[in-house]
């Protein structure tokens, strides 16, 4: 698939950090990830360290598809409101969901500590209602979430625009959030599971595989057979082309970043900033001072169309952020587009389908906080493997969508 369209910053600013060897002979290990972006990271450095030999592929080089567009706002909340989850599944499932986000941003900020030259910060999350009547919404979301446990303000008008200069009826206040660069922590992950003995290959795509006594036989496109005793799929919104059963939509959304901004970054800071409007608009900051902005998400998924939009879609974000913070000098430096994948409910898939048998997993962290899905999803696949049940592995499958 082409994923990604214009200038992707993560790779602009870091280059190739790491060119991974494409795979020449044939290999075994306990388990086989396809895709090497921060989903297939977080899952292989979650495998070796729980002791399984572990070997890694993807068709790009390391960290080049949707990894490389991802603008990685980490938060633990959800696309989907922990109102709207609650009326779908029940408040036990949607406190589930919404707590398992919150504690892994603290799992994944434990986890960069252990790994040297990443950026990640520890930020604060602002969600603003859009519109006037969205005001009502908010207030009974704020409420929700602060009787189940979740510490955060519900900050009226006056209170946004004397602390963040913005003008809208009401936002939820969080610290529970952070920000990195998702390209970089992949590339650190994948030299520590190859550090660990695990292998990593690059340019090397899966063509077809079968079921064999005790695991699965994996063929390469260049015809490197590869035996494993379990198979995960993690190439982001490609793993869809393994699947029959559509599971979600794939869209375009859009984002820039700007030229350094000298002086105060205002709000932006420490904190990250998105609307209640569907799609959204959301800012942050990075850390060499630029601003990050994304949104305008459409339906199409064509790369043509897609690529086109680009720079029009960019200029519409800079027309919206400038009338956010009009303080701020900002000024588009890199523009790109990505494919982006929505479920119906905003939940990820993780686990096993019903199409390929006990073996083959899926992990499948769409939606907007992906990443904050991916190291839960690395989590239940390791406990998977070794014969655990993690406590979101029935909500997030497959068969969930059969109560929907």
């Amino acid at each position: 698939m082409d994923l990604s369209s214009g200038s992707p910053f993560w790779v602009i600013k870091n280059g190739l950090l790491h060119a991974f060897p494409r795979l020449h002979q044939p290999i075994e290990c306990d388990a086989l990830v396809v895709g090497a972006g921060i989903t297939g990271a977080l899952i292989a450095d979650h495998v070796t360290r729980a002791g399984m030999s572990v070997c890694v592929i993807d068709s790009r080089e390391a960290g080049w598809g949707s990894t490389s567009a991802s603008t990685a706002l980490l938060q633990y909340e959800i696309d989907t409101e922990m109102q709207e989850l609650r009326e779908r599944f029940g408040e036990s499932d949607a406190l589930l969901a919404y707590k398992s986000c919150e504690r892994a941003v603290g799992s994944l900020r434990t986890l960069a500590k252990t790994l040297r030259g990443i950026d990640f910060q520890p930020m604060q999350s602002l969600y603003i209602a859009s519109r006037w009547y969205h005001k009502r919404r908010l207030e009974r979301e704020g409420a929700l979430r602060q009787a189940n446990g979740f510490k955060l303000q519900i900050l009226d008008r006056a209170a946004l625009s004397t602390r963040f200069g913005i003008d809208a009826p009401v936002g939820l206040l969080t610290s529970v959030a952070a920000e990195t660069d998702p390209y970089q922590f992949a590339h650190r992950l994948l030299g520590r599971v190859q550090s660990r003995g695990g292998r990593v290959h690059a340019r090397t795509a899966l063509a077809r595989f079968e079921p064999v006594r005790g695991g699965i036989r994996v063929t390469t496109d260049q015809g490197i057979p590869i035996r494993c005793k379990q198979l995960i799929f993690a190439a982001g919104y490609e793993c869809q082309n393994w699947l029959e059963q559509r599971v979600a939509s794939n869209r375009s959304s859009y984002a820039f970043v700007s030229e350094p901004i000298p002086g105060a970054l205002g709000p932006l800071q420490n904190t990250l900033v998105w609307e209640s409007a569907r799609p959204y608009l959301y800012a942050r900051r990075t850390a060499d001072r630029r601003v990050l902005v994304g949104g305008e998400d459409d339906n199409f998924d064509i790369p043509l169309r897609r690529d086109a939009r680009v720079a029009g879609k960019a200029n519409k974000l800079l027309n919206r952020i400038n009338k956010m913070f009009p303080e701020l000098p900002i000024k588009i430096a890199f523009a790109w587009a990505g494919t982006f994948a929505e479920t119906e409910d905003g939940l990820p898939f993780f686990g096993t389908h019903e199409q390929h048998g006990p073996r083959v997993h899926f992990a499948m962290a769409y939606g907007g906080n992906g990443i904050t899905y991916s190291l839960i999803g690395a989590e239940l696949l390791r406990d998977a493997l070794l014969g655990r049940r993690h406590p979101c592995a029935a909500l997030f499958n497959f068969d969930r969508l059969k109560r929907n």
